[in-house]
């Protein structure tokens, strides 16, 4: 059950971590997290479980940079690579409670370039593309034609660009009928909101989420002291953790943000916008969504057709959900929503529990992050914390 909410000005003192009892699981996360590191799988981490009240653990272990010995700290930063995408669905959701349109629009109603797409062999999808497609991985959008470039290494392409350039690609099934993980087609989602808004992607998250929530140290393009707390990127070759350049680059100047995965964050940050969405969109009075655009956003909307990279999962509008608990999940509730990230991040939500866990890594090369065994021990700690 959801916890009852208290007061905003108790919810204050609460926003420090309030000091697990002596027999908690909380207490053996930070230990559990030390061991992957003291056996070469991290260089460290950042967790945290809250609540919508609060946070009732964050800490961090290990380093943020090997070669310097430079300790990870529970400010530091992280690419949060595909943790962006349910932000970008929360931005899009924002527009459809401004009444500017609705998941069951054709995507060409607002974005003509998607008039006239087609399947393979020059075919017309038996119909058009909707928006809710594009949120939930079902609409069929192919890759970036090889003429844009290297668009998430560069990022010198704008969302204007990528979305003429992929609205020319042939679709890869009928809109609707397959779920397919698409990038580019969370990247159309950031261009329909500048069309909508008249504003920049970044600058509408700016102002519509990221100031009303306080999240300061939530960019897609890091200041020069950001960088410095910046968490490097490593991979586990020949048995040693080595560092290693990923695929999205983080030039000073972008035009490209990724609304599919480009924003830097940090754990207090997300905290904010987890216990936001645990309080039905509106967090110390600020109301970022409607409850009906939560509710929307963190159910199933794909049916019975199979998706996700771990079983018994469904879609909703942005965010990954939990259908059949099972696997990595099996400790979760049936409705349990969230996202992972590239580089190993997870962030999950169970609204039947009023709970969150967030794991920050920055690690290349596991065989599935979305069911790696750093996010399993996370969740089974902080599930047995609140369980009677």
């Amino acid at each position: 059950m959801l916890r009852r909410a208290l007061p905003a000005a108790l919810i204050l003192v609460l926003a420090a971590v309030a000091p697990a009892r002596p027999d908690s699981p909380l207490n053996e996360i930070a230990p559990a997290m030390q061991k992957f590191t003291d056996e070469g799988e991290l260089a460290g981490a950042v967790t945290v479980v809250g609540d919508a009240n609060g946070v009732l653990h964050h800490e961090a272990v290990g380093f943020r940079d090997l070669a310097a010995k430079d300790a990870m700290k529970k400010d530091t930063l992280f690419r949060i690579a595909s943790m962006t995408k349910p932000i970008t669905g929360i931005a899009v959701m924002i527009l459809v409670d401004d009444g500017k349109l609705r998941p069951e629009d054709d995507l060409a109603k607002h974005l003509p370039e998607f008039a006239n797409v087609h399947l393979a062999g020059g075919k017309k999808p038996s119909r058009a593309i909707q928006v809710r497609d594009l949120l939930t991985h079902t609409a069929g959008l192919g890759n970036y034609p090889k003429e844009l470039g290297d668009v998430y290494g560069k990022r010198d392409r704008t969302l204007a660009e990528c979305s003429k350039a992929i609205a020319g690609v042939p679709l890869n099934f009928e809109p609707g009928t397959k779920w397919a993980y698409c990038n580019p087609g969370i990247d159309t989602l950031g261009r329909l909101v500048e069309v909508l808004s008249g504003m920049s992607f970044e600058a509408f998250l700016q102002k519509r989420v990221f100031e009303p929530l306080e999240m300061k140290d939530t960019t897609f393009a890091p200041t020069a002291e950001q960088r410095k707390r910046l968490a490097l990127t490593y991979n586990r070759k020949d048995g040693k953790l080595v560092p290693e350049m990923t695929l999205i680059g983080l030039p000073e100047t972008i035009k490209h943000p990724i609304p599919a995965g480009g924003l830097v964050s940090c754990a207090s940050d997300l905290v904010k916008l987890y216990r936001m969405m645990l309080h039905g969109g509106e967090l110390n009075g600020k109301r970022i969504l409607s409850e009906k655009a939560v509710a929307e956003m963190t159910r199933t909307q794909t049916g019975e057709i199979p998706t996700g990279f771990v079983n018994g999962m469904s879609f909703g509008y942005g965010w990954a959900v939990v259908k059949e608990p099972k696997g990595v999940t099996s400790m979760l509730s049936n409705g349990t929503y969230g996202h992972g990230g590239a580089f190993g991040t997870q962030a999950w939500v169970d609204p039947k529990r009023g709970l969150f866990v967030i794991l920050l890594i920055q690690r290349n090369g596991l065989a599935n992050a979305d069911a790696s065994p750093m996010r399993q021990k996370l969740q089974e700690l902080a599930v047995a914390s609140v369980k009677k």
